[in-house]
């Protein structure tokens, strides 16, 4: 699909790469407008992403959620369980696909991401350019960073 703004695989029983114009049809009661509303400061308008899992339907052992970023190739694998209600995928704003400068096709975020109460939740596990999401039964890849000093390298390197 040419289209395709995020590809959904790994331990589901229907693999998707779903367009714009499909997470927008994503039944309403997962639809989020103005995610403000929710995260003060973001912008747009998302799903949430126990909408997307309702579609690919992850088989019973996926325990980890992998995020993938081609763009900057960063990656996050996070525990499913932890984030599967609470997720949200920003993918519009203004009415329009979700800009690269906004952190497009797809910015995976997670409000109050400090109540998820485990290690392997953190402001990075806020993942923007997503466009793959891999459901897995071990972590996946995941180079976030593991310390301070890589923390706020990455920031600095976003701010240039």
């Amino acid at each position: 699909m040419k289209d395709a703004m995020l590809r959904i695989a790994g331990l589901v029983n229907h693999a998707r790469a779903l367009s714009f114009s499909e997470l927008a049809t994503i039944d309403a009661r997962h639809q989020i407008l103005d995610v403000s509303r929710i995260a003060p400061g973001k912008r747009g308008d998302a799903v949430k992403l126990a909408g997307v899992l309702e579609l690919v339907q992850p088989k019973p052992e996926a325990k980890y959620l992998s995020l993938h970023a081609t763009a900057d190739n960063f990656h996050a694998s996070i525990p499913l369980d932890v984030v599967k209600d609470k997720a949200i995928l920003i993918y519009r704003e203004g009415g329009q696909p979700l800009t690269a400068k906004a952190g497009g096709p797809v910015r995976f975020f997670i409000p109050d991401h400090h109540a998820c109460h485990t290690d392997e939740i953190d402001e990075c596990a806020n993942v923007k350019f997503v466009d793959t999401i891999e459901l897995t039964a071990e972590k996946g890849f995941d180079n976030r960073p593991h310390d301070e000093q890589e923390h706020a390298e990455l920031h600095a390197k976003e701010q240039r």
